[in-house]
């Protein structure tokens, strides 16, 4: 019986290297098939529906349980401020760990309690003085009414009228117990708190995606905080030393919505302007409170912030904004605190899957070449 003869290769050019797809073997620097390509991008868009649904079916389950979720996220992430010191009680000071961790809780509590005492004694302060407030918010009405009169007559009397009866002491009475109902709600995060840390080990050995995301988070919310801390620190000085009422409110506000990216500073810096219209006459004190804290928020965001933070959460500045919209919408506030770690979050896990990596790079501004490659048989 003859031998077989094996078949020879076809001639190919130096340095491509043959490779076996569905049976045939090709060329690496050849296309690929046409069916093949077919049948990949099905598969992509079947991948990509699948994911559309589940994400869809994911945020309705969060929406739905927000009233456990919210407060459980928000203890994940203070957690991460408090952990540094009970990991400091327990190695440094070798304390037992329901010492540490009630020692850490009893100053996360202070700084709650301090928080509402800053709230409750600036409202408080302003309650008092509603008709004299009422009484600016009317007499600058009628200087611009006055100013339109030139123009003819669109019923500014009304206007005025309207303002006299608008309840102001309402709203300000309503929006005090929504802001001191928020700082009491801390208790339920607290709780929450108390069973984290009292499962954390401050010598636990992390790897792999938990240590990534660990380490990225870590590092934004403590850099983040002591940044807004900063803030609204000085915010709360300058506008104080100006003379402005609910200065200790607008610092504190400054503090909180600087964790919000991109929108927060320019709300903290804006808000203190309708009660520096109402309180003052001189068209300098009005600038100043909107300048000074607007330099202050200028500085530390866009110079000191990048200059500490490093890389950051590598997230592009088009996803962050998307993000506080989507998290503000099913959160309310508090989703637009946590949106920025969520989504890094978010996008750390998608780079470690092959399926999701291409939407990890456009989360983080890197573009993929859009061309899908057929997998090898």
């Amino acid at each position: 019986m003859e031998a077989r003869q094996p078949t020879p290769e076809p001639d190919r050019p130096s340095g491509e290297q043959p490779r076996r797809v569905s049976g045939e073997l090709r060329l690496t620097g050849e296309p690929p098939l046409p069916g093949l390509r077919g049948r990949a991008e099905t598969s992509w868009l079947m991948t990509v529906s699948l994911m559309v649904l589940a994400s869809v079916a994911v945020a309705a389950a969060l929406w739905y349980t927000r009233p456990v979720m919210v407060p459980f996220v928000l203890a994940i992430f203070i957690s991460y401020l408090v952990s540094p010191l009970v990991d400091f009680l327990r190695v440094q000071w070798r304390l037992p760990k329901a010492a540490a961790v009630t020692l850490s809780l009893l100053v996360a509590a202070a700084l709650l309690a301090l928080l509402a005492m800053l709230i409750i004694t600036s409202t408080r302060g302003l309650l008092e003085n509603i008709d004299l407030y009422r009484a600016r918010i009317i007499n600058l009405a009628e200087r611009g009414i006055g100013w339109i009169d030139r123009f003819g007559d669109f019923g500014q009397d009304a206007l005025v009228e309207g303002l006299r009866q608008v309840p102001l002491l309402a709203w300000l009475q309503r929006g005090a117990g929504e802001a001191v109902g928020f700082v009491t709600n801390g208790v339920l995060v607290l709780i929450f708190v108390v069973y984290l840390l009292s499962g954390r080990h401050p010598n636990q050995f992390r790897s792999g995606i938990y240590a990534e995301i660990d380490t990225k988070v870590r590092h934004y919310i403590v850099i983040k905080f002591a940044t807004s801390a900063t803030t609204g620190l000085l915010t709360g000085i300058i506008l104080s030393i100006l003379g402005l009422d609910l200065a200790l409110v607008f610092g504190v506000m400054a503090f909180l919505l600087n964790f919000i990216p991109s929108i927060g500073s320019v709300i903290a810096t804006l808000l203190p302007l309708p009660v520096a219209l109402i309180q003052y006459q001189s068209g300098v004190a009005i600038t100043l409170v909107v300048l000074l804290p607007g330099a202050v928020q200028f500085t530390i965001g866009n110079i000191v912030e990048p200059l500490i933070m490093g890389e950051g959460l590598d997230l592009h500045p088009i996803i962050i904004i998307l993000a506080l919209v989507f998290w503000g919408l099913l959160w309310g506030v508090v989703g637009m605190l946590l949106a920025a770690p969520i989504t890094a979050i978010l996008r750390i896990v998608f780079a470690r899957f092959e399926i999701t990596r291409p939407l990890a790079e456009v989360m983080a501004g890197r573009f993929p070449d859009g061309t899908i490659v057929p997998s090898e048989a």
